[in-house]
């Protein structure tokens, strides 16, 4: 190292010091960890598994159940699912299509590895080294050998039956592909020889994947856990550093992203079509790529200050949202970069369409549930949930002729007493983005009336969206929003009071270190803390309880 940089990191060290965390090279202070959890797979996570192992050709075509947010979270909320009856039944019909696929004509040269000696007759080494391997990439984890031997039997029973070898590895290959071990991410624990627990290699290599790529650990990530890698701190460091360079950290992001901004929603979002003539699905596809495509660039490509989302003028867009926008975009088909002009009332991720038509109504925009998403979403603060008795008529009443603007309604809808706490709270923030109607479209007057943009956020007053994105980017509660839920979002379960300390620790070293997500992610990602474990187990709720032992049941009996 130069003395350039040996002074740089010395400043850097210092000050972290400073601000009170630990010195360079720390885990920061103690933390309880969290429980290991048990985590159903999303549609995402399940179709990314097989692309991996089987290639991107073998077609995932089923309902999946839907996903529950828990602390603002799907990553959290999938801990507390169940399977039940019926998606047993999907995932069945799932697992039948995707290994007849595996095994077919096209597909069992490349993919099965090997060949057996005779097409009608059992071959239980090549079943075995088939259904070992592939074993090791679904289960995440190498098969035991009770396990190894029950699916080569089943195969060999199968063959007999159906006179045809790959007809039997079928057969196993389907029963693996809807078991628990599968569609569950269980983590193991174990002790760390400090009278503690953590967890065990191939559950944190587990939990590493999904946290940085979103999908089941690679070859080289589960040869690590195997080797014992990722018990020592320079192994663990080689491994994130390997993932954080590779394009698949895209993926991650994109999933977190995803997440956090609830676009999960975005699939069976409606509008009126003659209040919003320009809306369609294809609309709100361009919608979340543009976001998605805008975080990435500043995040990941940039490598930019996380705060720097709320106020960037840069983005991407297609030629439908440029038609939403007003703007013009040449190519006809795709994606190009634009920058909006220094003045321009966009500015930030709250003035695109997919944060703006999110949250609003079908038919008319909503300051009430625009302020709500900054609160809980971007500030992680929790909004109270409106009486059952409330009377909204004033508010959605857009054709009065007293009351033209929203503020002009919320102003009238406030003076109820039980709306004014939670009104006091969202519409000020919400209200700053009235300039933008339901679906996104730039206006400045409505009913003929002009739109007043001014908006405040806990005593900051500001003026329309830039003026909501500069007063975001400068609150402290946006940045610790994001530490909170990305670690939560990769660990499984919301901070506990036994983490609260080293959240802030995550929190102060992401400032000290200029606000930069993949410096975030490796912090996290090779810390201790990430895979200590408070408890040996979670506790299964009784439907996933359920759902898994006749998963199982069915599995050991065939």
């Amino acid at each position: 190292m130069t003395m350039v940089g040996r002074t740089l990191a010395l400043l850097a060290c210092t000050g972290l010091a400073l601000i009170g965390l630990s010195s360079c090279g720390d885990d920061g202070p103690a933390s309880s960890g969290g429980p290991a959890t048990v985590r159903r797979l999303t549609q995402e996570q399940y179709t990314a598994i097989i692309a991996d192992i089987f290639g991107a050709d073998i077609k995932v075509q089923g309902r999946f159940d839907p996903d529950v947010r828990e602390n603002g979270l799907l990553a959290v909320g999938t801990s507390h699912v169940s399977v039940t009856p019926s998606s047993l039944e999907q995932y069945d019909g799932l697992a039948r299509s995707i290994a007849a696929q595996v095994v077919d004509e096209h597909h069992r040269d490349q993919l099965v590895g090997c060949k057996p000696a005779s097409v009608s007759q059992p071959d239980d080494n090549c079943a075995a080294q088939f259904l070992g391997e592939v074993g090791l990439q679904l289960y995440r984890r190498p098969m035991k050998p009770e396990e190894l031997k029950s699916q080569v039997a089943v195969a060999s029973d199968a063959t007999k039956t159906l006179g045809n070898f790959y007809a039997g590895l079928e057969t196993s290959l389907a029963i693996m592909l809807e078991s628990p071990r599968f569609l569950f991410r269980e983590e193991i624990a174990e002790p760390d020889g400090a009278g503690h627990l953590k967890l065990d290699g191939y559950s944190k290599a587990t939990r590493l994947s999904f946290f940085l790529w979103n999908t089941s650990p690679d070859d080289e990530l589960l040869k690590a856990a195997e080797k014992g890698d990722l018990d020592s701190e320079r192994g663990l460091a080689r491994q994130v550093d390997r993932m954080l360079a590779s394009p698949r950290v895209e993926a991650g992001v994109r999933a977190f992203f995803s997440d956090m901004l609830g676009f999960d929603q975005l699939p069976g979002l409606a509008k009126d079509p003659e209040v919003y003539p320009k809306f369609t699905p294809v609309v709100m596809v361009d919608a979340q790529e543009q976001t998605l495509r805008t975080l990435v660039d500043h995040l990941l490509v940039q490598k930019g200050d996380y705060r720097d989302i709320f106020t960037t003028r840069k983005t991407f867009l297609t030629r439908l949202l440029g038609s939403i926008y007003r703007v013009p975009v040449q190519s006809p088909t795709g994606w190009q970069p634009f920058e909006f002009p220094p003045g321009d009332p966009h500015a930030g991720i709250v003035a695109e369409v997919s944060f703006l038509a999110l949250h609003s109504h079908p038919g008319r925009s909503s300051s009430t549930l625009r302020g709500k998403a900054v609160r809980e979403i971007l500030l992680c603060q929790q909004v109270p949930t409106p009486p059952a008795n409330v009377n909204f008529a004033i508010v959605q009443d857009t054709k009065n002729t007293t009351y033209r603007t929203a503020r002009e309604r919320l102003t009238a809808h406030r003076t109820e007493p039980t709306c004014a706490g939670c009104h006091k709270i969202i519409d000020p923030i919400g209200l700053s983005l009235e300039n933008f109607d339901g679906l996104g479209a730039y206006r400045t007057a409505e009913n003929g009336a002009p739109i007043d943009p001014a908006g405040e956020l806990d005593a900051a007053h500001f003026e329309g969206a830039a003026g909501l994105g500069q007063t975001l980017h400068d609150d402290p509660a946006a940045t610790a929003c994001l530490v909170n839920r990305v670690y939560a979002y990769g660990s499984g379960h919301a901070p506990s009071k036994g983490e609260a300390d080293w959240i802030k620790y995550l929190q102060g070293r992401f400032a000290a270190e200029g606000y930069r997500l993949p410096d975030l992610l490796r912090t996290i990602a090779t810390s201790k803390a990430f895979y200590k474990v408070s408890e040996p187990a979670r506790t299964e709720g009784p439907n996933q309880a359920d759902a898994t032992s006749r998963a199982s049941a069915k599995e050991d009996r065939s």
